[in-house]
């Protein structure tokens, strides 16, 4: 099963928290992480292997949007810092919407993302 993560620059402590909480699980249950690229050099700092695409702005959501699209992902963890301003908003409500036209389950928060994690 793959699994994007993604977290703005003020939520990528709670990521990395979140995945540390989890570790045994996504371990056990042989989950395939993907990630934007700061997100993902986070995750591998704190032990876990990570498929990085592009940073965010660069276009790294659009990338993670695509394989939502071609059904390679089968969850997406995007915490968002909904009080920050960011670029690459437009990419970001793209990504959003793949995930609801693909019927793919996307957390903006650690409760949600904990609720699907341990739905598998």
């Amino acid at each position: 099963m793959e699994i994007a993560i993604i977290a703005h620059d003020g939520k990528k402590t709670e990521m990395v928290q979140f995945l540390m909480d989890f570790k045994a699980l996504i371990t056990s249950k042989n989950i395939d992480l993907i990630s934007t690229g700061t997100t993902g050099k986070n995750a591998e700092k704190a032990g876990f292997k990570v498929e990085k695409y592009l940073s965010g702005p660069y276009g790294g959501d659009a990338q993670i949007a695509a394989r939502v699209a071609e059904g390679k992902t089968a969850m997406v963890f995007f915490f968002r810092d909904p009080l920050g301003m960011h670029p690459h908003e437009p990419d970001i409500a793209m990504l959003m919407r793949l995930c609801d036209v693909h019927d793919v389950p996307l957390a903006t928060n650690p409760a949600t993302a904990e609720l699907l994690i341990r739905s598998i």
